[in-house]
This record gives structure tokens, C-alpha cells and sequence, in this order.
């Protein structure tokens, strides 16, 4: 039964990512006139934003608000880019530096998170591994294995209203500020959208998982 669960969530999370770069693709034929680059650094001027950097990054598809640094890293497709994916991707980042001047507070509870799921996901395999091998006779192993799993699955829910906010943020700023009009706008909605989508199957099938090592672990005890 599981096992079917399993092939399910991989073959939603090919069709979501499948479909993520098709959009992409799609709407990066759409030109504009800035850049992703400019995208940004008008959308951090407009709304007073004076101490994040915008800066260019090497990978495909690396984009990140970094708020430890306060800065906006492009990867290079999109910095230097004038199209609608690279402009929807350049907004959506610079929604993360806007929730963080502002206090966001899932954003804030995200980032609380992240040392603790940096170890949890650091041990977390080789724990549950332990855990299941000695399920018999050191079952509290897979117990600790189920909470730091627990921790990561949490993480990946916070991450949710969080990316779906810096989204909207965007898709708003770009109508009003005039860098997408009638027509292209809900082409950036549609290519945020798609890649939200991601963010939802990857917690889903994060809470998938889980769900997998507490009935092991429930199973145990019956």
C-alpha cells in the first residue's frame, strides 16, 4: 500500500516540476522592458528598501533571498534577463527581503526553524535507519528518528504561507508599478504559481513519509 503512495507522490512531484519548467520555458519569451536585475532593485526602492543587495549567482534556477547577508541572489538567466519569468522570479525573492523588513511572521518562524532542521536533516536518515534496525531492542532510536523527521516535515508546512505571501507581493507590485500589464501579468501569476505548486507536494510528501515511520513505530508497540 505504501509503496503505491510512494510512486504517486513521485510522479505528481515530475508532472509539478515537469510543468514548472514548461511555464518558465513559456513565459520567458514574453519580453519586458528591465531586466530581472532591474525588476528587483526598483521593487527594493519602491518599497524602501535600502540595505538589500541585488546580486548575481551561478545554477539554473538558484534564486534566493539570503537574510543573513540581506541580499537578492539571481541566478544568471534571470539577472540578466528582460522577460516575465525572470521579472516574476526577481519580484518573487524580493517579497522574501519584504517580509523580512517587515517582520513576516511565518518567514520569522521559518528562519527559527533553521538551524534545527539543518541538524535534524543532517542525522535524520542515518537515525531512522538505526531506529528501524533496532526497532526491537532500542526502539526510542526510531522514536528520536520520528521527531527529527517530524521537525523537517514542519519546516516544509511553514515554508508554505511563505512563499505563497512572497508570490502575491509580487504579482501585485508588478501591475501596479507598470512592469506587466493586462496581458502579461497573470502569465507571472501563472509561473509563480506553478512553482508553489512544488513547495506544496514537497510537503505533502514530506507528511507522507512521516506518517510512514510513526505506524512503523505504532505497529512496534501493537
Amino acid at each position: 500500500m505504501y509503496w503505491i503512495l510512494f510512486i504517486s507522490i513521485a510522479l505528481i512531484s515530475w508532472a509539478v516540476s515537469a510543468l514548472m519548467e514548461h511555464r518558465f520555458k513559456t513565459y520567458s519569451q514574453e519580453s519586458i522592458a528591465l531586466t530581472g536585475r532591474q525588476v528587483a532593485e526598483k521593487m527594493l526602492r519602491d518599497n524602501g528598501i535600502t540595505d538589500v543587495q541585488v546580486t548575481c549567482t551561478s545554477g539554473h534556477l538558484t534564486d534566493h533571498y539570503d537574510p543573513r547577508t540581506k541580499t537578492v541572489n539571481l541566478s544568471e538567466s534571470v539577472y540578466n534577463s528582460a522577460n516575465v519569468a525572470a521579472a516574476a522570479v526577481a519580484a518573487h525573492e524580493c517579497g522574501h527581503a519584504l517580509q523580512h523588513a517587515f517582520a513576516y511572521g511565518p518567514l520569522r518562524m521559518r528562519s527559527a526553524l533553521v538551524p534545527v532542521v539543518n541538524f535534524a536533516s543532517r542525522w535524520v536518515t542515518w537515525v531512522l535507519l538505526g531506529g528501524i534496525l533496532l526497532i526491537h531492542s532500542f526502539p526510542q532510536l526510531l522514536t528520536i528518528g520520528v521527531v527529527l523527521y517530524g521537525l523537517t516535515t514542519l519546516f516544509s508546512f511553514i515554508t508554505l504561507p511563505v512563499e505563497i505571501n512572497a508570490s502575491t507581493r509580487a504579482v501585485a507590485w508588478l501591475e501596479t508599478a507598470g512592469i506587466t500589464d493586462r496581458q502579461t501579468t497573470p502569465m507571472a501569476a501563472s509561473a509563480l504559481r506553478s512553482a508553489a505548486y512544488t513547495y506544496v507536494v514537497a510537503a505533502l510528501a514530506s507528511l507522507g513519509t512521516l506518517i510512514y515511520y510513526v505506524m512503523i513505530l505504532v505497529g512496534r508497540r501493537d
